[in-house]
């Protein structure tokens, strides 16, 4: 666990520039939610500019996460991306008002690009957060069209920012984005804040379960999720898998399900509420993360699983960083896809259910020492105080 930062002078101040911030969903919402309030014990106060979630009405300025939020509204979202037509007149009252020492972007997000052409934002020294490439080569033709006009802005922006944040090392190796700007790339995980130890929820497997499986995540094409169930048809009748999560996939995998007559042995939950999915976590003997591709860049779910004392299953995806999260002993790594390999390594953590309770020992180890917010927000501190 980190100390806190010597006094350094005045406390600095960072404005984030993020999409959204929670309830919305995601793995960067929760970790930004996370980070401002861990910062303030290293001198850094934050304000953060996000876009307004679905119902949320009209622009609002609030105290949230220990910080002053402002959410700007979305007319519409097109292309998976939210328009709203008053983030850079919200942006420019924000740096005159607040008066930050420091930007930080998190991308993607194309609204961070307002940046670029505000006099104010530009008199100030970026920092980028690269949680993940945008994926060009899984869009249809139209979206691919339409980055042709984002990337230009892409690359101004990473060639304007004075420190690039990747989340691991082999993100950060194999992002071609960040290739011409490598020497000014560091490295620092994502992190999450423990929490108590929730009361396992057994009840959500049928009772007799051998072996509680736990997936939890959106239902889309980089997650994986049919070598997952695939690998349901190949292993015993006492295996049971939950599915945690939605998505534009879901209707495939129910399909999925019926076609190999897994009804009975696959249940799908859909979104649940935090205090479900930390029970479901702490009741699950291994959580499953199968993902195919580096959209996942760095598993957001895997810390949550660790923090919960359970182990592990994630996939060898060259470039991302699950492997890294996982380490050696938190958990297995195999290779995409190949549903056989995944229900073989299932099959033998079955037979050895004190390896999986090491692992998950080992994980929550891992996760306190390596992935609590606190020890995260020391490094990032250290990078943000040296910029400003």
């Amino acid at each position: 666990m980190s100390t806190t930062t010597p006094d350094r002078g005045r406390r600095l101040r960072v404005l984030h520039l993020g999409k959204f911030l929670p309830p919305c969903p995601g793995g960067i919402e929760r970790f930004l939610a996370a980070l401002m309030p861990a910062l303030r014990a290293h001198g850094i106060d934050c304000a953060a500019l996000v876009h307004a979630g679905a119902g949320a009405g009209g622009a609002r300025a609030s105290r949230r996460f220990g910080s002053l939020v402002v959410q700007s509204p979305v007319l519409a979202t097109t292309a998976f991306t939210p328009v709203s037509p008053a983030w850079p007149w919200q942006l420019r009252t924000l740096i005159r008002r607040w008066r930050p020492r420091l930007l930080h972007l998190h991308l993607p997000n194309p609204s961070a690009f307002w940046a670029l052409i505000l006099p104010s934002a530009r008199r100030l020294p970026w920092v980028v957060h690269w949680h993940a490439d945008v994926p060009v080569d899984a869009m249809d033709w139209r979206l691919r069209l339409l980055y042709r006009l984002y990337r230009p802005l892409e690359t101004a922006v990473l060639r304007r920012a004075r420190t690039i944040i990747a989340t691991s090392r082999a993100y950060a190796d194999s992002s071609a984005p960040l290739s011409p700007w490598r020497d000014k790339v560091v490295v620092h995980p994502l992190g999450l804040p423990d929490r108590p130890q929730a009361r396992p929820a057994p009840e959500l497997w049928p009772e007799g379960a051998g072996l509680r499986l736990l997936f939890v995540g959106r239902f889309s094409y980089y997650k994986g999720l049919e070598h997952l169930v695939a690998a349901m048809a190949q292993l015993p009748g006492d295996v049971h898998l939950l599915l945690i999560g939605d998505g534009e996939g879901r209707p495939a995998t129910e399909r999925q399900i019926q076609g190999l007559g897994l009804q009975q042995r696959v249940r799908l939950l859909g979104s649940c509420d935090d205090d479900t999915l930390e029970r479901a976590l702490a009741g699950a003997d291994l959580l499953c993360l199968p993902s195919v591709e580096r959209s996942e860049a760095f598993g957001l779910v895997l810390l949550e699983a660790m923090r919960a004392g359970t182990a592990c299953l994630a996939t060898a995806v060259p470039g991302s960083g699950m492997a890294e999260v996982v380490g050696d002993e938190a958990g297995v790594i195999v290779k995409p896809g190949q549903a056989g390999a995944r229900a073989q390594a299932i099959l033998t953590l079955a037979h050895r259910r004190e390896r999986l309770a090491g692992m998950g020992q080992a994980g929550r180890r891992r996760f306190l020492e390596r992935f609590h917010i606190d020890a995260v927000a020391a490094e990032i501190a250290t990078t943000l105080h040296d910029l400003a």
